[in-house]
């Protein structure tokens, strides 16, 4: 604990300094949704302060009555996103192939009605973001489960999959609740596979931003020039930069056949909301300077949940997430049930997300936030000890 408090100390103050009576001020889901004695570790929002560049955009936009609709183009926000996919992931996209979006379930959704019918089956890897399964129940097609193998795809079992006919796979990468990434070998294989069997990846990559130390993100679109012919990926500043309320995510295409798919779209799948294309031009351009700063958080934050566990919780499963703010913790040994978070809730009044609503694989299991100080990081732990006795 000692090496950690020295990290902690090296940590940007106005990321790790948040009160909680500030915090419940907030007028978001996150800190609405439960009573005000709950603490609130669940949905995929964090609790920093936004970006100054971000404030300063926003903060324009509203001096200026700049309320109306979207027009990216005027922005830049293509160019602002491929100048950042560069600097950040290494990842080389051309502008002409980045449009908008609401948000990137929407996005997914509406792709899905253009390259599946009613009846198809879609592939997702459980445990995996429970939105997946509305998105597949919504437009009436079939899950085709294929759960991850110690936090990795398993490409086989995908593979065999688009052999029976699926149609496409949502891909998250980085992967939600994990937090693992795949292989750039894993990528090309699973390229290769949708190609020959004519099938779509869908590639969630919200997280790839949030990529800690110790870790390298591969942008599918990457990895091969099967991968642009049967790729699509949906990226957004929503969650690296906390803005998921203002509505704008990204679609990115590397290839005229999936520009045809993205061409297809109804107006209200490609129309982002004006603060949100505003703010995520702000986040792309001058954001990085805040976002390593949140990142070194997190990372600090995801070593001191370890050590947390380990003296208070060591019956609790739990492997460092290697990208993003959300971690998966295996709750079966302290005996509270198929959704721990039920008594959590109730007896430690502390809210995570129930394990089972990622899939089969989540019995026993739950989602847990870490995207806040580290004190509120260690409140949320002592919670979860009182809820099972450990007070």
């Amino acid at each position: 604990m000692k090496e950690l408090a020295s990290v902690a100390a090296s940590l940007n103050p106005q990321l790790t300094e948040l009160s909680l009576e500030s915090l419940r001020l907030r007028r978001s889901a996150k800190w609405r949704y439960f009573d005000p004695d709950v603490l609130p570790a669940f949905v995929a929002e964090m609790d920093f302060p936004l970006a100054p560049a971000v404030k300063i955009a926003l903060a324009e936009a509203v001096e200026l009555d700049d309320t109306g609709y979207a027009y990216p183009d005027a922005v830049g926000l293509a160019d602002a996103f491929a100048d950042f996919a560069k600097a950040r992931l290494d990842w080389e996209v051309d502008p002409a192939g980045v449009s908008a979006a609401p948000d990137v379930v929407n996005a997914i959704t509406s792709l899905l009605r253009v390259i599946a019918v009613p009846g198809d089956r879609v592939v997702i890897n459980t445990p995996v973001y429970h939105p997946f399964f509305a998105i597949i129940e919504e437009l009436g097609l079939q899950p085709a489960e294929v759960p991850l193998v110690d936090g990795a795809l398993d490409v086989d079992g995908i593979d065999a999959e688009f052999r029976r006919g699926a149609v496409a796979l949502i891909l998250c990468s980085p992967h939600n609740p994990t937090g693992t990434l795949p292989t750039g070998g894993q990528l090309s294989a699973l390229a290769a596979a949708a190609a020959q069997h004519g099938a779509w990846v869908l590639s969630d990559e919200i997280h790839a931003p949030l990529t800690l130390p110790g870790a390298r993100h591969v942008p599918f679109l990457g990895v091969s020039e099967e991968a642009r012919q049967h790729g699509i990926a949906l990226v957004s500043a929503s969650k690296a930069f906390n803005l998921a309320g203002l509505n704008c995510a990204q679609f990115v295409t590397a290839s005229e056949r999936a520009a045809a798919v993205v061409g297809k779209l109804p107006f209200a799948a490609t129309h982002a909301g004006h603060f949100g294309v505003l703010a995520s031009v702000a986040a792309y351009r001058d954001g990085a300077a805040w976002l390593d700063d949140v990142i070194a958080v997190v990372d600090h934050n995801r070593a001191l949940l370890a050590e947390l566990l380990a003296a208070k919780l060591p019956e609790v499963g739990y492997t460092p997430p290697r990208a993003g703010y959300l971690t998966w913790l295996d709750l079966r040994a302290l005996g509270l049930g198929n959704d721990p978070s039920e008594a959590l809730l109730e007896r430690g009044r502390v809210a995570l997300n129930p394990g089972p609503t990622f899939g089969p694989q989540g019995v026993g299991h739950a989602r847990l936030n870490i995207g806040t100080s580290p004190a509120l990081v260690e409140e949320a732990v002592k919670r979860i000890g009182k809820a099972v006795g450990r007070d």
